[in-house]
């Protein structure tokens, strides 16, 4: 059997589609293409063909949790998550982690701290909120409170600039509503009515 074509995929530029006899057999990523050093007019065994398609399924998962990556920084348990939904080999899944580890595109104490800054920035919550949101992307115990203790964001400052953008909507400017929607994003009764009373 003969590599006869190798041609770039038109969906997706960085695949390329491997034609063995005439034949669609496989694709790969460009980076796995060198690296398995397929060329047009290489001739391969039945075996070294099986192993190429298994390779080449590999290959495609791994580029599908890069792409995941590349939309938005994740942690470790949401690829695992993901690869399990794809029913992935327990083998083949931890290669994967392995890889992504090593070239340092999954990092759960990078991925916290840049949850809780965006967080902070953006839609600013309390401590217990963050400390739930990032256990539920699997982040370890350990690396939680570290993150959470370098936080240098006040829980109060955070509670107030919540109050002045709920007080906005009409719903919110009856107190008790307020307090318990602020109950539920996990401030304390206390500091909820210390920071009302200054409104």
């Amino acid at each position: 059997m003969t590599i006869t074509a190798i041609k770039k995929q038109v969906k997706n530029s960085d695949r390329y589609s491997v034609f063995v006899d005439a034949k669609y057999s496989f694709s790969l990523s460009s980076e796995a293409l060198l690296s398995n050093g397929l060329v047009v007019g290489k001739e391969l065994s039945a075996s070294e063909l099986k192993q190429q398609k298994e390779q080449a399924s590999e290959d495609k998962i791994y580029n599908a949790c890069l792409n995941l990556i590349a939309r938005r920084m994740r942690s470790k348990g949401e690829i695992e998550l993901y690869l399990k939904r794809k029913k992935v080999s327990p083998s083949l899944l931890d290669d994967i982690l392995n890889k992504l580890s090593e070239k340092g595109m999954i990092d759960d104490k990078k991925f916290a701290k840049s949850f809780v800054n965006d967080r902070n920035l953006l839609k600013p919550t309390s401590r217990r909120k963050l400390i739930l949101e990032l256990r539920s992307k699997n982040i370890s115990g350990e690396i939680i409170n570290e993150v959470i203790n370098d936080d240098d964001s006040s829980e109060k400052a955070n509670l107030k600039r919540i109050i002045e953008n709920k007080r906005r909507q009409s719903k919110y400017n009856d107190n008790e509503k307020l307090m318990q929607y602020l109950a539920r994003q996990g401030f304390n009764y206390g500091d909820i009515k210390e920071a009302l009373s200054d409104f």
